[in-house]
């Protein structure tokens, strides 16, 4: 075959490719507008995990429309992990900054991921730092903030994110650790969950170290500064 010849193939192979990788996130992410996901690719990486891990693993999810979940939860998180979500289109550049200048004094690093970026992340990668995932969560988050409600994105948000080993959605958590429905968590129960968000797997819900005592109570504070839960009635 001639060179040019080759190519041209692998410039049409190479095109097709990333049309692929462009046009096949969108039916799910239109399906999953309006359908309950049946499982995360968070899910999917921890079962996987499990498999070469001792002990057992019995994953518990459970899906509820935002209209059972406590308003205190809606606003916790919001607290917690992205107090200009009403306000931005998924990303939060001033929040960005400052992770940047924070991680180039300090070895601690800091996040500045939205519950939008969140979502899309849990909902459809892996985890990782890679170029290629947070390519791949950029565009998915452009999707979301495009099709999806403000709504949708924090009850999907609410619903798949990790409270603990094998506890995902707040509906989940809520039984386990304070047996009772997620309709029924109160200001205190929510900014409890909230405040293990950001290592759900280091930081416990029934037993909270200082630091996760310490997060609670501010994020109850936040919580209050943000208008309680008549924030939740200006989510559409």
């Amino acid at each position: 075959m001639p060179r040019g010849s080759r190519f041209q193939r692998f410039k049409s192979i190479l095109l097709k490719f990333v049309l692929a990788l462009v046009v096949l996130p969108v039916l799910p992410v239109l399906l999953f507008r309006f359908v309950a996901p049946p499982v995360s690719a968070l899910m999917i990486e921890r079962r996987v995990e499990s498999w070469f891990e001792k002990g057992s693993y019995s994953p518990t999810y459970r899906w509820v429309s935002i209209d059972k979940i406590s308003p205190a939860m809606s606003v916790a998180v919001i607290a917690a992990e992205d107090q200009n979500f009403l306000q931005h289109y998924g990303f939060d550049w001033q929040a960005i900054q400052r992770a940047i200048n924070h991680n180039e004094r300090s070895a601690r690093t800091r996040g500045a991921s939205t519950l939008t970026q969140q979502t899309a992340k849990n909902l459809f990668l892996w985890s990782g730092r890679s170029w290629v995932r947070k390519s791949a969560e950029a565009y998915l988050t452009a999707l979301l903030e495009a099709w999806w409600s403000k709504r949708r994105i924090l009850e999907t948000y609410l619903n798949i994110v990790e409270f603990g080993d094998g506890i995902y959605g707040v509906e989940a958590a809520s039984q386990r650790y304070f047996r009772k429905p997620a309709s029924r968590l109160s200001v205190e129960e929510a900014a409890l969950l909230a405040a293990v968000l950001p290592n759900p797997r280091r930081f416990k819900v029934n037993a909270p170290s200082g630091y996760v005592r310490e997060r609670q109570q501010w994020i109850v504070q936040q919580m209050d500064q943000l208008g309680g839960a008549s924030l939740v009635k200006s989510i559409e």
